[in-house]
């Protein structure tokens, strides 16, 4: 009789049915992409905009050259983002030629004429889900990107999505378009963590192999961010000390 009995038990662990009502099931990448976008929304208008800080590092090892960079950022409601710098230190042909036209190209293409040529969206891509996998100890679902067009604003890659907040976590790839015949090939890593409700940017690191100047390297720290509304309210507690 136990015999029989762990055979029979063996039968229905191995069972298809079995196997999938104990298996979550993982939804398609399509799905998990409506949900990425239909809780930015609700995060873009709870938070009303958004303001930081960030500090660039341009590095050039091959003719041993740097530069810094200190930017203030705001970010309207609807996505538009505005840039202040603030210091700028090192190589001053880097921080006009490349520093400074990464800022114009990141507030050309928020605007809200721009956004949706250039947002994680299936009129902009095709996706396939690769599984899951851990993100500073916190699930995310791991998303093949394939841009559907040749654009230097797209890119190539894998995203990650946190399966509890369908919020961004990580993205990983190249352009789509190489943006320069000087260039031989670009390769980008962009984190995000999560502050009390809202996700931000953490770190970028870029890597650009050129054909004269070799490997370059650019790092973008991410700090002080903080959704609009956040700071409304700070200000409204703090008390007046007008004479």
């Amino acid at each position: 009789m136990r015999i029989l009995t762990t055979a029979v038990l063996l039968l229905v662990l191995n069972s298809p049915a079995f196997s999938q009502a104990q298996e979550p099931s993982i939804p398609t990448a399509d799905e998990v992409i409506g949900q990425l976008a239909e809780h930015d929304a609700q995060r873009e208008k709870l938070g009303g905009g958004y303001s930081g800080s960030r500090r660039y590092v341009f590095e050039n090892q091959r003719y041993h050259k740097r530069s810094e960079m200190l930017v203030n950022v705001t970010c309207e409601p609807n996505g538009t983002k505005h840039f202040e710098v603030v210091s700028e230190q090192g190589w001053k042909s880097a921080n006009k030629h490349v520093l400074r036209k990464m800022l114009e190209s990141e507030a050309e293409t928020s605007r809200p004429d721009k956004r949706p040529t250039t947002r994680v969206t299936p009129d902009n891509y095709r996706f396939q889900m690769l599984g899951t996998e851990l993100v500073e100890n916190r699930p995310a679902y791991v998303i093949q990107v394939l841009p559907k067009r040749q654009d230097k604003y797209l890119f190539e890659g894998r995203i990650w999505v946190d399966t509890e907040d369908f919020a961004l976590v990580r993205a990983e790839g190249k352009p789509a378009k190489n943006p320069s015949f000087w260039t031989r090939s670009v390769h980008f890593v962009h984190r995000y963590q999560k502050a009390g409700h809202f996700w931000f940017p953490c770190s970028t690191e870029s890597i650009t192999e050129a054909r004269i100047f070799g490997a370059t390297e650019v790092t973008i720290h991410y700090f002080d961010y903080l959704p609009n509304l956040a700071r409304d309210e700070d200000k409204a507690r703090t008390p007046s000390t007008g004479l």
